[in-house]
C-alpha cells in the first residue's frame, strides 16, 4: 500500500487547492459534469456485464432442465 509522509501529503493537498481556487464556477461545473459521467457510464458497464453473467447462468440453467425431461 503506498504510504505518504506527512509534507508529501501537504504538498499534494497544496497543489489540488490551488488548482481549485483556479478554477471558475462554470469550469468546476463542468469537470463535477464529466466526472459525474465517466462514473455513470462504468457503472452502468459494470451493470450490463453482471446482467449478462446472470441471463448466461439462467440460460444454461434451462438448457440442462431441458435436457433432463428428454
Amino acid at each position: 500500500m503506498l504510504k505518504l509522509k506527512f509534507s508529501e501529503l501537504t504538498s499534494i493537498v497544496g497543489a489540488l487547492s490551488s488548482i481549485g481556487a483556479s478554477l471558475t464556477l462554470e469550469q468546476a461545473g463542468i469537470i463535477v459534469g464529466i466526472v459525474t459521467a465517466l462514473v455513470t457510464c462504468a457503472i452502468n458497464v459494470l451493470y450490463m456485464i453482471r446482467r449478462d453473467q446472470r441471463e448466461e447462468r439462467m440460460l444454461a440453467t434451462q438448457l440442462k432442465a431441458g435436457h433432463e425431461h428428454h
